[in-house]
């Protein structure tokens, strides 16, 4: 397989993270856990697999591609609940984000690369059946390896 260009710009997102996060949801708690994003094939996808210690936030997987015909980005993800989803991704810069908007549920996750690549500051916010914007989980990605 050869690897894919149009992805180059996910190259700053490649290694192993160690995060740390809040959700609305459970408040008071900080959430504990990995991150990891791998090329795939040679650099034909980007996967990632994030893992959270505690059982509150599921474990899940995504693959990130490319549509060379429309020039746009891709995320599919599943977790550990049968949740799986469709997000558009654009990543400009030092700032990544995968957006759904589906009616009943809407999300969006603004990532940016801070510290030359050594942390990653992401931002969730979910809107319920077209409502106002409310945060939802918020990680940071602290590299190590």
């Amino acid at each position: 397989m050869k690897s894919n260009p149009a992805l180059r710009p996910f190259a700053a997102l490649i290694g192993e993270w160690r995060t740390t996060g809040t959700h609305p949801l459970v408040p008071g708690k900080t959430f504990h856990g990995r991150t990891s994003f791998a090329w795939h094939l040679d650099g034909a996808f980007v996967l990632m697999r994030s893992e959270i210690d505690e059982p509150e936030i599921p474990d899940g997987m995504a693959v990130l591609g490319s549509d060379d015909a429309g020039a746009t980005f891709s995320m599919l993800y599943f977790d550990e609940r049968e949740v799986s989803r469709k997000y558009d991704v654009t990543i400009d810069g030092n700032v990544l984000m995968w957006r759904r908007d589906e009616a009943g549920f809407a999300q969006r996750n603004t990532i940016t690369i801070e510290d030359g690549g050594a942390r990653l500051t992401g931002r969730g916010e979910m809107s319920r059946d077209g409502g106002e914007w409310e945060d939802d989980l918020s990680l940071t990605y602290d590299r190590v390896a």
